[in-house]
């Protein structure tokens, strides 16, 4: 269905040679290009202030998985006339106080009637075109380090379906809100082949397009992976999101031994994250530098595989 869209011809959008990239890339000089994100979605807390922050940290994400420096963003919003104007507000001043936690601006938006809260943003950033990071250039024998735990897709079904508060997910809700900010930064004093963030796809998502991306495969160390509290057995009670099904659907044939991984496993795997960590793929070598910048900053860093080179495009969970 995409083939049927106009293809786009210009050597300055550089993206258009990098499969599954986070951001759009558009060069303005040899030293300077623009990386452009954008991303909105329904609430998934009741908190209007948490659900505005959760918003903002994660349009802005992209930008960081490419190791972008923030500068724009514009409000992206829909809501219903029936809800109390108050509400917009308080979403608005989150948002704007997560934008300026980033070092960016708000400069506009757009707002539209809509019959449930929607809001993000779009968002704008600058890059070094020479030290752009983005899903292309994992190798062999690389390490795998994650920023942030799992499970917030599920956590929020379960929110949904009232079987747990927000105080319930008070650890998710945290790192929903943490800009990756600190975690790019620390990730930019070493030499890193590439990197994602983790958002919709879900881990099993995200990394089986990152092993496409740089024609490799990963190993994933089920035992290393980091979960919230109660996401393991929110998901072995089935409050699975529906995005996880999708998630599986697309994304199962590419994870090799999945007669051997566990149901409850690939729930989680598979669980749409919002405002999750990035995916930082770095050699062996550089793995004591990047934890050591990450705890410097108060940020959280999991090794959970290897790169390596059998079974190019998939990944296996050991």
């Amino acid at each position: 269905m995409l083939r049927q869209l106009p293809q786009v011809d210009d050597p300055n959008l550089l993206t258009a040679a990098i499969p599954f990239a986070d951001a759009g890339v558009y060069r303005l000089s040899d030293g300077c290009a623009l990386v452009q994100s954008v991303d909105f979605f329904t609430p998934i807390v009741d908190d209007p202030a948490t659900f505005g922050s959760i918003a903002a940290a994660n349009a802005l994400s992209d930008l960081y998985a490419m190791g972008a420096t923030p500068l724009t963003a514009l409000n992206l919003i829909g809501f219903p006339d029936c809800l109390d104007q108050q509400l917009l507000v308080e979403i608005l001043r989150a948002g704007a106080l997560k934008v300026q936690e980033a070092g960016a601006v708000i400069v506009g938006g757009h707002t539209v009637g809509d019959d449930e809260p929607k809001y993000g943003l779009a968002v704008t950033g600058i890059v070094d075109p020479a030290r752009m990071i983005s899903t292309v250039g994992a190798r062999p024998g690389d390490v795998l380090i994650l920023t942030k735990p799992l499970g917030t897709g599920i956590l929020a079904t379960a929110l949904k379906g009232e079987v747990i508060t927000e105080t319930d997910m008070v650890d998710a809700i945290t790192g929903m809100t943490t800009l990756n900010k600190a975690a790019a930064e620390a990730m930019r004093q070493v030499e890193v082949h590439a990197c994602t963030d983790i958002t919709g796809f879900g881990l099993l998502g995200h990394a089986v397009e990152m092993a496409e991306a740089s024609d490799v495969g990963m190993v994933i160390d089920s035992a290393a992976l980091p979960v919230y509290p109660q996401v393991a057995e929110l998901a072995a009670m089935g409050l699975v999101p529906v995005g996880s099904y999708r998630n599986r659907e697309h994304y199962l044939p590419n994870l090799v031994n999945r007669q051997e991984v566990a149901v409850e496993l690939i729930d989680i795997l598979a669980d749409p994250q919002t405002s999750g960590g990035l995916l930082i793929a770095i050699p062996a070598e550089q793995r004591k530098v990047l934890m050591a910048a990450l705890q410097e900053r108060q940020t959280a860093g999991y090794v959970i595989g290897q790169v390596v080179d059998e079974h190019a495009g998939k990944i296996r969970v050991e």
